[in-house]
């Protein structure tokens, strides 16, 4: 009977061994605890590996600051919403965490208290690479969130709350900062109480804003909402943006007010609602047409207007469907018309499609809910009914 070789043992390679270490090596998770063994931020951020995840327990870790190195890598609060409070002190004299280059996603974490010489510090500091933000809060901080001139930088926002600029003028304290990055993306965010600032400003190549409450609220003193200095392709789409009655300037969106720095200038406001709050009449948007290119694109669509002022003044471009609301102004947190509102179904039907066409709607305190289309549209950012139907 002939004799039957045994299946030869399959080993794996030394390149397999090393491939699997190496990928092993790369998808840790280091936790960070009051009471672990790792207890700083500051030594994660040194022990950590690209590719890692760091988890951060709840708590609040006071003057423990730190700069990431690292290419990718992934941070999230666990077991509530840790405290990064910075009490006076900053990373490399920026900010609470600096980013030096690579792809970050951070989830859940709260950055308080930044203050550095130069009145920049941040919460976070954006140096190179990209960062996915979501469900963090910004407070009492001289920058909020703050990026470098990197034209390759991609900055992404969802869930997030950001509020209460320190009394500061050199320099104005602004939440959010963008600098001439490639791009910006807010969503289901919200902004609130600032001071000689603005709420959110953004020399960005092209910023989206989408379904955000720009508001600066009791207390707040923040200059424009929403300040586009230098043109880009800025698309607006379903926020509520409300000035404060103590506001230090009567337009609420300002594009262009520093010249151009991009080869295309496209200003897309449509379905946001836009209050004033003061007794002085509001300049709802501002486009300074006088410092930008000859071709630059100004369109709005079904936008609400509520208070005294002006909206499409000087504004030039092409407008359609907005309203000035003349009752009752619609009252926070949801900003929502009445069912019988006479202002349902007047806006410019031609225009509901491509991107001014709103998907969701902000929902308290941070965050969206999905929009289906109304059976009649609404101008404003609002579609559902004030009693919440």
């Amino acid at each position: 009977m002939p004799c039957r070789s045994a299946p030869p043992l399959l080993y794996p390679s030394l390149g397999a061994l090393l491939w699997v270490a190496a990928h092993s090596a790369a998808a840790a998770t280091l936790t960070v605890s009051p009471d672990g063994p790792i207890r700083r931020i500051a030594d994660a951020a040194r022990l950590a590996k690209d590719g890692d995840t760091v988890l951060i327990r709840a708590g609040t870790y006071r003057h423990d600051v730190a700069s990431w190195p690292q290419r990718s890598l992934t941070i999230r609060g666990v077991g509530g919403r840790p405290i990064l409070d910075a009490a006076g002190e900053g990373a490399e004299g920026k900010a609470i965490w600096v980013l030096k280059d690579g792809h970050f996603r951070i989830d859940n974490i709260a950055f308080r208290g930044a203050r550095v010489p130069d009145g920049n510090g941040a919460g976070i500091r954006l140096e190179h690479g990209r960062l996915d933000l979501s469900r963090c809060v910004f407070e009492d901080n001289q920058m909020g969130l703050l990026t470098s001139d990197d034209a390759t930088v991609e900055l992404n926002i969802r869930d997030s709350l950001f509020r209460r600029a320190p009394p500061q003028r050199k320099p104005l304290p602004h939440l959010l900062y963008a600098g001439q990055i490639r791009l910006l993306t807010v969503q289901g965010s919200r902004f609130e109480q600032g001071y000689e600032g603005h709420l959110v400003k953004s020399r960005a190549r092209r910023s989206e804003l989408k379904y955000n409450l720009l508001a600066d609220g009791p207390g707040g003193q923040a200059s424009y909402e929403l300040d586009l200095p230098n043109g880009g392709v800025a698309v607006v789409v379903g926020n509520v943006i409300a000035q404060s009655a103590a506001t230090r300037n009567p337009a609420l969106v300002s594009y262009g007010a520093e010249g151009a720095l991009w080869p295309e200038n496209r200003l897309l406001l449509a379905h946001n609602t836009l209050i004033t709050t003061g007794p002085q009449a509001a300049w709802f948007a501002r486009a300074w047409r006088e410092r930008l290119p000859a071709d630059t694109q100004v369109v709005t669509r079904n936008n609400l207007t509520v208070g005294p002022g002006v909206f499409n003044l000087g504004l030039g471009g092409d407008h359609r469907g907005d309203t000035a609301l003349t009752g009752p102004a619609p009252t926070p947190p949801d900003y929502a018309l009445p069912a019988a509102s006479p202002l349902r179904g007047r806006v410019a039907a031609a225009e509901q499609d491509g991107e001014g066409l709103p998907a969701a709607e902000f929902a308290w305190p941070v965050g969206t809910r999905p929009l289906a289309a109304p059976a009649r549209w609404a101008p404003g950012a609002m579609q559902r009914h004030a009693s919440g139907n």
